[in-house]
């Protein structure tokens, strides 16, 4: 197993994109400064997308609003 950080400063933008109601598979996506392609992570029925969510909402916000 592999694990990154990435400093909240370097997030330029993120999407989550879900399935539905009936399926509960869901993707985040993250955007790093100075790279093409974003880092992309798999939920597989979990509903921890979105804390993940409010938590980058949170603290990407605060970053660009000093």
């Amino acid at each position: 197993m592999e694990y990154h950080s990435i400093p909240y400063k370097s997030i330029t933008h993120f999407s989550v994109e879900t399935a539905g109601s009936f399926n509960l598979d869901a993707e985040l996506k993250i955007w790093i400064s100075s790279t093409a392609n974003p880092v992309s992570k798999q939920f597989k029925k979990d509903k921890s997308i979105y804390d993940v969510q409010r938590a980058l909402a949170t603290y990407v916000a605060k970053i660009y609003m000093i």
